[in-house]
This record gives C-alpha cells, structure tokens and sequence, in this order.
C-alpha cells in the first residue's frame, strides 16, 4: 500500500494501474511493443515494464506458448475507463474474444488499480485468479515485489512464494 501511495504521490492525482500483456499468435514480441507504445499513447505513462516472459498456455497447454509482460501504469483515467481504453487496443491488435483461455494476439489485464477493490460487471480488480498463476506473479513481481493485494494482504512476493502454478516462466534472453 505504502509503495503505491508514494507512486500516486508522484504523480499527483493520477491513477496507478498494473497490468498484464500477452499473446500467443502472430508476432507476439512485436505485438507486445505495439500494445505499451499504444498504452503510452491512450492510457497514460507507464512507469515500469518487466522483462518479457514466455510460458505455456495455462489452461490449455495444447495451445502455443504466451509471451507475457507486466506494466506499472500512470493514467489519469478510472478503472472503467482502463477497461474500454485496453479492449480497445486488443481490438486494433487483432483480437478476437472467441473461446475462454483460447488463441490470442493479444490480451491486457488490469490487475490492480490504486489499491481499489472493484466489483462491476465485466470488471473485477483484483484480478481474481492473478495469485494462482505464475505467469502474472513472475513479471509482476519485478516490478512492484512489495505491492501488498487489497485482499489477502500479501505481497506479491508472498503471493508468488505460495503459488501452486507448476507452469514454468522463462524470461526471454535480452531483456
């Protein structure tokens, strides 16, 4: 909580949102960079980005292999208007909302907004499955260890120690 009042602080009245890219078709590298140059231009500042990580597909793990990264996220918009703003960058990007856990170009989450604990239809924040997967912990762990969850008062480093995910998260060379 202190670590984000103190980002907030920074940046006065804005709001600070993680989030989570991924994909697993197409160019998925390019369309990570694609996807936080149009964050920068709709949303708002990213502060922070891990390394691209690349892991199988968890759910499916028929599916090809996710590219995932985390961005810490300044942005003077409300939650829901995050939400519009990131599908609509999932839409330029080639998006198609077909099947749960399928094929995607790409995906963006929001999985913490401020400290704020949101239940709307068609947005729910926390991210309420981010603590059991590893490919969100791992990235978003990097950049923000000590952010404690809203909810179960655990860090993220706490939350990653106690993760059943067994699906491995491989940070890609050159990051």
């Amino acid at each position: 909580m202190l670590t984000s009042y103190l980002n907030r602080l920074h940046f006065m009245t804005d709001n600070i949102a993680y989030l989570l890219l991924g994909g697993n078709m197409g160019d998925r590298a390019a369309l990570l960079a694609q996807a936080a140059t149009l964050i920068t231009e709709q949303l708002g500042t990213v502060i922070k980005k891990s390394a691209v990580y690349e892991t199988a597909a968890w759910g499916n793990e028929a599916l090809p292999g996710y590219l995932n990264q985390a961005l810490m996220v300044s942005t003077k918009l409300s939650a829901p208007e995050t939400l519009k703003v990131i599908q609509e960058i999932e839409h330029i990007l080639g998006r198609q909302r077909i099947e749960k856990w399928g094929s995607r170009t790409m995906d963006i989450d929001i999985i913490f907004f401020n400290e704020d604990i949101i239940t709307q239809e068609g947005l729910l924040i926390p991210h309420p499955h981010m603590q059991e997967r590893n490919f969100v912990l791992v990235p978003l762990q990097e950049i923000a260890p000590t952010y404690i969850h809203p909810v179960s008062g655990l860090s993220i480093t706490e939350l990653q120690q106690r993760s059943k995910d067994h699906l491995k998260v491989y940070a890609l060379p050159g990051n």
